[in-house]
């Protein structure tokens, strides 16, 4: 185990971890660090939620060669239908009127927590430390310094020339640069649970806009759905307490018959929804990407999309510089990486946001023309194309990887 790397990446969950996959083609040295070993039931990256990736997304997995570890339990949405409680307009955005395979793929979380741990456990020039997390970080001439610590106390540090905070929503690494974060309260929580329908739902998944909130039933394995249902903070104690028929109930009130009748619901759960976003993702040698760069409300399906292609162009940018022989935590190539992501950042972000307050409006008058523009999305082409772009990952410039193309590995000078 060497105490100096290229590359430090904090966390190891489904955006660290990734990353570091992708850094294994480079040849560059890495070390991941993760607070809380994959096996433990508290692991806050492999939870019971399902995750919703584009085909750009698809792409980058094929190309770090993840894909067919995860195939084994992921279902292709085939149809999305948008819909608002008590409004006439609807929208069916299909795979095959667009002549692509899906329009998305739906994968469980606990797949990743099986399939990056014994990658990262196995890639050479990469030491996996957990648990570990960082506590403090100071840069050195032409590098950083980073002090981790284990679950007893233990310190010691490491070298690199770069650190990378990809631990999350509430990022310690972040925290420890105390970098500008602009954040939100969406004053709501997200109820998941995994529910069994009459009908099967043929690779449907359903956006249902209602009074309450979001509410998507995704198309999962074993003819089940995955509910992803926004509830207000005030009313979460409430819904939770129900007995399984009371709250089937419930959720058939605002969904509708369109999978008949739902016939069984699984273990819930819930969590809080609450938007970020970094305003400089840059430190002295780090850079922040994924989750702790940017969180927000899950209605568009677009949070580990958005993650995956920040470590697409990262890992691009790094594999580039160290072709040419220089130095991967230089502020101009890091400067580079914000760039490159502003644009794709604050359109996906815009773009949800714009779904929440469209919908969100009581205000009288609005219903009708939501709904009229449902049915102008349903029927116009170019509209329909053009909100398909932004779904799939393919509103922004992409990177070799999106591609399906690997980075290549060199030899170290």
């Amino acid at each position: 185990m060497s105490g100096r790397y290229d590359v430090i990446i904090a966390g190891g969950g489904l955006v660290g971890g990734c990353l570091a996959v992708a850094l294994g083609q480079t040849g560059l040295r890495v070390a991941v660090l993760e607070a809380v070993t994959p096996e433990a039931p508290v692991q806050p990256s492999y939870d019971d939620r399902t995750t919703a990736l584009s085909p750009v997304s698809r792409r980058i997995l094929e190309a770090l060669d993840l894909w067919p570890d995860l195939e084994g339990e992921i279902t292709p949405i085939r149809e999305i239908h948008i819909s608002e409680q008590g409004g006439f307009g609807y929208a069916r955005l299909r795979a095959d009127r667009e002549g692509v395979p899906a329009l998305g793929y739906l994968v469980p979380n606990r797949r990743f927590g099986q399939v990056l741990p014994q990658r990262l456990r196995q890639q050479p020039g990469l030491d996996y430390l957990t648990p570990a997390r960082a506590v403090a970080t100071r840069t050195t001439p032409g590098g950083i310094e980073v002090t981790i610590e284990d679950d007893e106390g233990r310190r010691r540090p490491l070298q690199a020339r770069l650190a990378v905070a990809a631990d999350g929503t509430h990022s310690a690494l972040r925290e420890l640069w105390d970098l500008p974060l602009q954040t939100h309260d969406y004053g709501s929580h997200a109820v998941i649970a995994n529910l069994t329908p009459e009908e099967d739902h043929r690779g449907r998944a359903f956006e249902r806009f209602t009074p309450d909130g979001p509410m998507a039933l995704l198309p999962t394995t074993g003819g089940r759905c995955a509910l992803v249902w926004s509830v207000a903070d005030a009313e979460l104690d409430q819904l939770l307490a129900l007995d399984d028929a009371a709250f089937l109930v419930q959720v058939q009130r605002r969904f509708g018959y369109r999978l008949g009748r739902l016939r069984q619901v699984g273990r819930r759960g819930h969590y809080p929804l609450r938007g970020h976003r970094v305003t400089q993702p840059l430190a002295p040698r780090g850079v922040v990407i994924g989750n702790a760069a940017h969180t927000m409300h899950p209605v568009a399906g677009q949070g580990l999309n958005l993650a995956l292609r920040d470590i697409a162009w990262l890992a691009q940018l790094l594999a580039e510089a160290e072709r040419a022989g220089e130095d991967v935590g230089h502020p101009a190539l890091l400067q580079r990486y914000a760039r490159q992501r502003q644009a794709d950042t604050r359109l996906i972000m815009g773009f949800t946001h714009l779904l929440l307050g469209s919908f969100g409006n009581r205000l009288p008058g609005l219903r009708a023309g939501r709904n009229l523009a449902l049915k102008w999305l349903d029927v116009l082409p170019p509209a329909r194309r053009a909100f398909m772009r932004l779904g799939m990952g393919l509103g922004a410039p992409l990177p070799a990887l999106a591609a399906g193309c690997p980075l290549n590995r060199e030899e170290r000078r």
